[in-house]
């Protein structure tokens, strides 16, 4: 059966978007299938992270999403700020709608010859040893070698692939409105009252997003109340008038913590709220699925590409599914934390205390911004071994030409960066047409030579000993068998 393209994307979101432009960096055939015949003008993720910022800035594209940028975090309904200035990164969080990103990422995947269809919703799909059937609501279908599901919390691919989605569906309710015209003294607002919590932030020049959970209270039974419930729910919930501003978006959303049993079977695999989804505490959920979809994206063009062992496309379920895990956790934690009563007030207060000390802090800002994950690449290496490479100033030689690590990848492809003399040179020459050699010199790198992955993790490092042996596994492990 031919196929009528290398990959299909379920699924035009953030997540979906970053992948389909990742695949088209490598040169693969993409079309991304989008249910919605229009965007949403409306937006839920509001904040991308310092790392999700890296990821943009590691393809050349940062500089399109412009906003304010703040160097703290909060965290718990504002019980301590995570502060992103200890952190060893030139980004901090940046106050972006959801909308406007989706509008920059659409327009770099059609630039880099990505299809994007809309109206097309997926309903179902059938997977063969030689690729996969994509049915759609309007009576045809599409064949792939692969089809990645990013179709949100309600996956249609997820279910077509019978993979579960365990977890806890808390009876705890959020309702957000977004209010136009609504002045308020103080932004943003966090309060915990006898009744609820009430937050409200500027999300616009002339708008502001108030959102209400009002303690022990029942979920409603529609995806978003009306708007007189809307007032009534925030009046006896938080005292707050809603009526001081024009509704622009009503919403609900609840305390769910789901994780997909697996992410891939056989040629289906799953990214974003597709295969994961938890409360938007902390602004993680976009940030997490555009960073799967880095994680992904290289691993699966390989695949396709026919030099990568099977072997390269589980790690991607191996080093995003425990990030996830990580993210339900310290959302989960931090519910818990913004409920009321005098034991949680009392909690709160000593929580806060222990994690202002700036160890604490530095760690705890290093996970929830993306910058401290580390995967396990294997034995042996240098200390970089696993972690992102941060932004570091270069001189090319010959020629003495600046440049830095984030331009570097710009292309999507590996890069064995040496800094010194050394027995790697020309070790990757079987290699290249997946992996750039760069000889560099730089300050305060804390390494000789590294060999680094398309998505800025550092595969293989070394000080300066001789250690080509390891360069080798490691050129083989990360991509593929030389020509």
């Amino acid at each position: 059966m031919t196929n009528d393209t290398e990959v299909v994307i379920a699924g035009a979101g953030p997540t979906g978007l970053m992948l389909a432009a990742e695949l088209r960096l490598a040169g693969i055939d993409v079309v991304v299938l989008e249910r919605d015949a229009e965007p949403s003008p409306h937006s839920r993720a509001f904040g991308m992270l310092p790392r999700t910022l890296e990821v943009l800035d590691q393809r050349g594209v940062a500089d399109r999403f412009d906003g304010p940028m703040f160097g703290q975090a909060d965290l718990a309904a504002d019980m301590v700020d995570l502060d992103f200035t200890r952190l060893d990164t030139r980004y901090g969080q940046l106050l972006h709608a959801q909308a406007r990103t989706e509008r920059i990422l659409r327009d770099w995947v059609r630039e880099l010859g990505g299809e994007l269809a809309t109206g097309r919703e997926v309903t179902g799909a059938r997977q063969d040893e030689d690729g996969v059937t994509v049915d759609l609501a309007d009576g045809s279908a599409l064949r792939a070698r692969y089809l990645a599901g990013c179709d949100g919390t309600r996956s249609t691919v997820r279910g077509a692939a019978g993979i579960g989605f365990p977890g806890e569906y808390s009876a705890a309710d959020f309702v957000l409105v977004d209010l136009k015209g609504a002045r308020l003294e103080r932004l943003p607002l966090f309060e915990r009252g006898p009744r609820g919590l009430l937050i409200a932030l500027p999300i616009a020049r002339d708008t502001v997003r108030v959102v209400v959970h009002e303690y022990g209270g029942q979920p409603g039974d529609r995806e978003a109340p009306t708007w007189e419930e809307a007032v009534k729910l925030f009046a006896r919930v938080a005292d707050f008038d809603l009526t001081i501003g024009d509704p622009v978006w009503i919403s609900r959303f609840r305390n769910t913590a789901r994780l997909a049993d697996t992410y891939r079977r056989g040629r289906i695999l799953l990214a974003g709220d597709a295969a994961h989804a938890h409360l938007p505490a902390g602004g993680q959920g976009l940030n997490l699925g555009i960073q799967d979809a880095v994680n992904l994206g290289w691993k699966l063009a390989a695949r396709v590409r026919g030099w990568a062992p099977e072997e390269l496309l589980d790690s991607y379920e191996s080093e995003r599914r425990p990030v996830a895990g990580r993210v339900l956790l310290s959302t989960k934690a931090q519910f818990a934390l913004m409920q009321g009563g005098p034991e949680v007030g009392a909690l709160r207060t000593l929580l806060a205390e222990v994690l202002s000390a700036e160890e604490v802090n530095r760690r705890l800002a290093a996970e929830l911004s993306g910058v401290g994950i580390r995967y396990d690449v294997g034995e042996g290496g240098h200390p970089p071994a696993g972690c992102r490479l941060p932004y570091l100033p270069l001189r090319l030689e010959p020629g003495g030409a600046e440049s830095d690590t984030m331009r570097l990848l710009h292309r999507g492809r590996g890069v064995l960066l040496a800094l010194a003399d050394g027995p790697w040179a020309g070790s990757a020459e079987g290699w290249g047409d997946r992996v750039d050699a760069v000889r560099a010199s730089a300050e305060g790198a804390g390494f000789a030579c590294a060999l680094i992955r398309p998505d800025g993790h550092v595969a293989w490092a070394t000080a300066g000993a001789r250690d080509g042996d390891g360069l080798a596994r490691a050129l083989r492990r990360w991509f593929g068998i030389p020509r």
